[in-house]
C-alpha cells in the first residue's frame, strides 16, 4: 500500500488542524495520502475515544485519505521508546511514503514535540536493513522517507516554507469540524477548553491568512524541515 505522503499526528485531529489544507491540495493533485494517529486522544476533556474514532473516520472521508489507522499509544504519555519507535517503523515500511508530515517540533501539548522526535527517529530506523519487522505475518523491507516536514500547531513557529492552500481552506475547515466534540459548539454542555473556543476556530482562518499575507497568497500553511531544502528550479514558486 505505497503512498506519496504519510501524515502522522499524536492525536486524532492533529493532521487536519496542522496540514489539512496541504493534504487536501495534494490529494486533489492525485497524490495518495495515508494518516496514522498515535493515540486515541482519550485524555481529551470533551468527547471520548469512541467519538474521536468516529470523527477521525468522518474527517478521513471528507479529505479522501487512502487509509487511516490508530496505534493506540498512551495519550499524554508519549515516550521515545523502542516499543513505540518500532510500531511507527512498521507503519513507514507498510506505506513506504516519500514524505512524512509530523507534529510541531515545539508546542503547548507535550505529546506534540515528543511525537515529532519519536517519528523522526523512527523514520531513520526504518531505513536500517538490520532491523527486521513483520506485519501481518509478512516480513517488511527497509524504507526511509526522503523528507520529514513538521506542521505548525498552537505555537507560532517561524516556518521554513509555506504551502498555498487558498483553494482548500473550506475543505480544511470542514475536515476539522468533523471533530465536532472538540471544537466550538454554542449548544454543547461539555466543559470549555482552549481549542473549543470561538476564537480558536476563527484562528484556523486568520493564522492561514497571515501566512498568506507574508507569502503573497490568500491562505497558507507553514512547515519546518529537518534538513536544508534544495530546489531543482523555480517552477512552482509564487513570485
Amino acid at each position: 500500500m505505497k503512498v506519496d505522503i504519510l501524515a502522522i499526528g499524536a492525536h486524532p485531529d492533529d493532521v487536519e488542524l496542522g496540514c489539512g489544507g496541504t493534504l487536501a491540495k495534494l490529494i486533489s493533485e492525485g497524490k495518495k495520502v495515508a494518516v496514522v494517529d498515535l493515540t486515541q486522544g482519550e485524555l481529551g476533556t470533551r468527547g471520548t475515544n469512541v467519538t474521536r474514532a468516529e470523527e477521525a473516520a468522518n474527517a478521513a472521508a471528507i479529505q479522501g485519505y487512502v487509509n487511516r489507522e490508530n496505534l493506540k499509544m498512551k495519550d499524554g504519555f508519549l515516550v521515545n521508546s523502542e516499543e513505540y519507535q518500532m510500531q511507527i517503523v512498521k507503519m513507514i515500511r507498510k506505506y513506504k511514503p516519500e514524505i512524512v508530515f509530523s507534529n510541531a517540533i515545539d508546542d503547548r501539548h507535550p505529546d506534540h514535540a515528543k511525537g515529532s522526535k519519536l517519528v523522526s527517529d523512527a523514520c531513520f530506523l526504518s531505513g536500517l536493513v538490520k532491523i527486521e519487522t513483520v506485519l501481518d505475518d509478512e516480513p517488511q523491507e527497509a524504507w526511509r522517507p526522503k523528507q520529514i516536514f513538521n506542521y505548525i500547531q498552537w505555537k507560532n513557529i517561524t516556518p521554513d516554507f509555506v504551502v498555498d492552500v487558498s483553494d482548500f481552506m473550506e475543505k480544511k475547515i470542514e475536515a476539522c469540524l468533523a471533530f465536532k466534540t472538540q471544537f466550538y459548539d454554542p449548544e454543547s454542555a461539555e466543559p470549555m477548553t482552549p481549542i473549543s473556543s470561538k476564537d480558536f476556530l476563527e484562528s484556523l482562518t486568520y493564522r492561514a491568512q497571515d501566512l498568506g499575507r507574508l507569502s503573497g497568497v490568500d491562505f497558507a500553511e507553514g512547515f519546518t524541515s529537518e534538513k536544508l531544502l534544495a530546489f531543482k528550479n523555480f517552477d512552482g514558486i509564487i513570485l
